[in-house]
């Protein structure tokens, strides 16, 4: 099972338009950081753009944070670019005439409630900061 990429593509992004400088960074230059088409980095983008934390422009390239990145939780920028926010999903159409495939999705239903309450809890209490403190003790 493939979990998605886009909130560790949308952090890539976030940390490279603080660190890099504003008028080099563009999809471009994301996408070849992130190893990806540029439409895939536009269109996250485009997601990060629409919730307030960058600005971009066309032209002249100035692309910058609205917001300080310590005021950015992980958790902001997986509900800017999650539009399917469930960890797990259960499986649909069990068979009702089996015992476990006539209870499983309400067995389980509360247990990945309760694990994906926990992740958003815990992506609220990291801030984009912290990962970018990470990026640049690597420089160093």
């Amino acid at each position: 099972m493939a979990m998605s990429t886009k909130l560790s593509v949308a952090i890539h992004i976030l940390s490279l338009i603080e660190i890099g400088p504003p008028e080099q960074v563009n999809s471009e230059l994301i996408a070849s950081s992130v190893n990806t088409n540029p439409v895939v980095v536009r269109r996250l983008m485009s997601k990060l753009k629409k919730a307030g934390f960058i600005h971009t422009s066309r032209g002249t390239t100035q692309t910058y944070l609205l917001k300080k990145p310590e005021d950015i939780s992980l958790y902001d920028i997986y509900e800017a670019v999650e539009l399917d926010r469930e960890v797990f999903n259960i499986h649909q159409n069990p068979n009702p005439d089996c015992l476990v495939g006539a209870t499983i999705q309400t067995a389980l239903e509360g247990q990945y409630k309760k694990v994906q309450q926990s992740m958003e809890t815990e992506l609220k209490e990291i801030a984009l900061s912290d990962v970018i403190h990470q990026i640049k003790q690597k420089e160093t």
